[in-house]
């Protein structure tokens, strides 16, 4: 479980105030894969930053009654001077998961040959994204926070990524980004939807589509 308690985050750009959450309550549905929707700037790569407290609020709390993920795909957690194993197995020791375990699925799944051995400073952005989706899956959460991570990799790493991402989450719950409607469809059973600093909850995902596009097109019509 994951609830927002009279949660409240803003940002100034160019002396304009972009309000991601206005005084939020809301409680994220226990093994649910949810979608967080929104028109682009809204704050839900924001939202999620928060969730996965890596960022904090201006004002309120956020409840978890389980463990929770990293955003699945972020790579700006790793240490530029230390190989992919040595980061996976530091992970490993973080999270208290068998060391060996996890840097064998990560090397078998990341498919980074030699460069699992490398230091992350040699890594192309997407070596970084491969390695750090793999360590992700490699973990078993309660709650997974997603940002576009089915984007990592070619077609092949993709159609594995996703089928390993639904195994995953078929046991555990999800919160979801993603401009892919397709995707959004394929991994999510509801969603919300932030607007204006507020959410609005749909039990049905076709109903929080069709609310996000009729606030993106309403947008582009003002």
């Amino acid at each position: 479980m994951i609830q927002l308690v009279n949660l409240s985050k803003k940002f100034w750009l160019d002396g304009v105030p972009t309000v991601v959450a206005d005084n939020l309550n809301f409680t994220f549905p226990p093994r649910e894969s949810i979608a967080l929707l929104g028109r682009n700037g809204a704050g839900k790569s924001t939202l999620l930053s928060m969730i996965a407290g890596t960022m904090l609020p201006d004002y309120g709390e956020i409840v978890t009654n389980g463990t929770v993920s990293w955003p699945v795909g972020f790579k700006g957690s790793f240490h530029r001077e230390l190989t992919g194993l040595q980061n996976t197995r530091f992970i490993a020791r973080i999270y208290g998961v068998d060391t060996d375990g996890l840097s064998q699925f990560v090397e078998d799944f990341a498919e980074l040959g030699a460069h699992y051995h490398m230091p992350i400073r040699t890594y192309s952005s997407g070596m970084k994204s491969r390695l750090s989706f793999a360590v992700s899956m490699g973990i078993h959460f309660d709650t997974y926070l997603v940002d576009e991570v089915t984007s990592v990799g070619d077609a092949a790493f993709k159609v594995k990524s996703s089928n390993v991402f639904l195994h995953r989450i078929g046991n555990s719950g999800a919160i979801v980004v993603s401009h892919s409607m397709a995707t959004i469809r394929r991994l999510c059973t509801s969603g919300v939807v932030l607007e204006g600093g507020k959410l609005t909850y749909f039990d049905d995902i076709n109903d929080a589509i069709r609310q996000h596009e009729n606030n993106v097109g309403a947008s582009v019509n003002d």
